[in-house]
């Protein structure tokens, strides 16, 4: 019996139709990866860490690179809905070419100037800086700001995570959100009291989670206490293999590549950036006043010092 074209199948699981955007995509496969064969998440694993080459790669390359087989990516595709690997591929194709390169763009500058200094280490930390950057403002991730803003604007109040290396994550968002939103909550744990900070909070609440591997136990037994009260979750790490993502309201994946010995935070600090002006750009006008407020009170009490 002759093997089947690896390039169509039939879609399994009686789902009628496919997601149709990467966004969509990556979401499902994160929702599945925990209860799929170890062939099945080496693919998936490959497909959520490489959709660049996904979208342009053939199918025997992919599955090369994802040391997995053909088939392997097609019964994945399948899984999803797709009537072939070429509609799922188109969906990779469709993303990447629409997204903005302005950003990423200028990481190839770099590489040129590179090539005419000895001081690479300074110039390959400016590229990978530049092309986080621009893997973060994506036609997904826009709609995901947008949605993000009206659940941290919809809450009664937000509580911040992030230990270790995203703790500087959680402080900023926590520091700057309370200056608009005073309900904004930095959960710090210390000596035991997650339970004791997080009891408050409920099902009107939202929690803002940060995390990149290695995965601190905290984040995440803070996370599954949060869950337990009903309190939403917004997700900030890098990858959706990530074990924060299950069950989280929202995730963002954000780039940390560098030459650096640490995983580079400058993504999830724009990131914040951007979900916080979001909120103060779309939300009722006492968010403004909040800010001006904040900033009379440290200018009367002597916070800042003049240059003049």
């Amino acid at each position: 019996m002759l093997e089947q074209d690896p390039q169509t199948a039939k879609p399994e699981n009686g789902q009628e139709s496919p997601p149709t955007g990467l966004d969509s995509v990556n979401q499902q496969l994160a929702a599945a990866y925990p209860e799929l064969s170890p062939q099945l998440k080496l693919a998936a694993g490959y497909v959520l860490e490489h959709p660049v080459e996904i979208a342009f790669q053939s199918i025997r390359k992919s599955a090369s690179a994802a040391r997995v087989t053909a088939s392997t990516l097609v019964r994945l595709a399948k899984r999803l809905g797709f009537g072939s690997y070429e509609q799922f591929r188109e969906v990779f194709q469709s993303a990447v070419q629409a997204g903005p390169v302005e950003l990423s763009g200028r990481a190839s500058d770099l590489r040129t100037l590179a090539s005419q200094t000895d001081d690479q280490v300074f110039l390959d930390v400016g590229d990978a800086a530049f092309d986080n950057i621009g893997r973060l403002f994506t036609a997904d991730n826009q709609a995901r700001v947008r949605e993000a803003a009206r659940l941290l604007l919809g809450a009664e109040k937000i509580a911040v995570v992030g230990f270790r290396d995203t703790f500087a994550c959680a402080y900023h968002f926590a520091y700057v959100g309370r200056i608009a939103m005073p309900n904004v909550q930095l959960i710090r744990g210390q000596e035991g009291g997650l339970l004791t900070e997080l009891a408050p909070f409920g099902e009107q609440d939202v929690v803002v989670a940060f995390g990149f591997e290695p995965y601190c136990a905290e984040t995440m037994r803070a996370l599954e206490i949060a869950r337990a009260g009903g309190v939403k979750a917004i997700v900030i790490t890098d990858t959706l293999r990530s074990p924060l993502v299950p069950g989280a309201a929202l995730t963002f994946t954000v780039a940390n590549a560098t030459p650096h010995f640490f995983p580079s935070i400058l993504s999830a600090i724009t990131l914040i950036e951007v979900l916080l002006a979001e909120c103060v750009a779309y939300g009722p006008d006492v968010l403004v006043d909040n800010v001006a407020r904040f900033e009379s009170r440290m200018r009367a009490m002597g916070a800042y010092v003049s240059n003049e």
